[in-house]
C-alpha cells in the first residue's frame, strides 16, 4: 500500500511511502536536498517501520526542530495509525 504525507517545517514538499505489512518497500521524497533525501530513502528501504522511526525521530536540521528524516518518522507513525484502523 502507498501512503502520501505532506511534511511541515522542511524543504521537502511531499513523501510517498510504500509499505508491505510492517516493512518499508520504497520511499520517494519530493523536494528538499536531493542527496540527503535520496540517501535517507534508500537507507530505509527494506527496514521495519518501527526501526526507521526509532532511528529518524527527533533529528533536527540546523536551527529547525525538525528535518526531512524527522518528518519521515512522523509520516511512518501516521502510516502505522492508518494500518491499525
Amino acid at each position: 500500500m502507498t501512503y502520501e504525507y505532506t511534511p511541515e517545517g522542511v524543504c521537502s514538499q511531499e513523501m510517498l511511502i510504500e509499505v508491505d505489512g510492517d516493512t518499508i518497500k520504497k520511499v520517494q521524497i519530493i523536494g528538499g536536498c536531493a542527496g540527503n533525501t535520496v540517501g535517507v530513502s534508500r537507507l530505509v528501504e527494506g527496514m521495519k517501520i518501527d526501526e526507521a522511526i526509532s532511528k529518524l525521530k527527533g533529528i533536527p536540521c540546523g536551527r529547525r526542530l525538525t528535518s526531512c528524516p524527522d518528518q519521515l518518522a512522523k509520516a511512518l507513525e501516521e502510516v502505522k495509525e492508518k494500518m491499525a484502523s
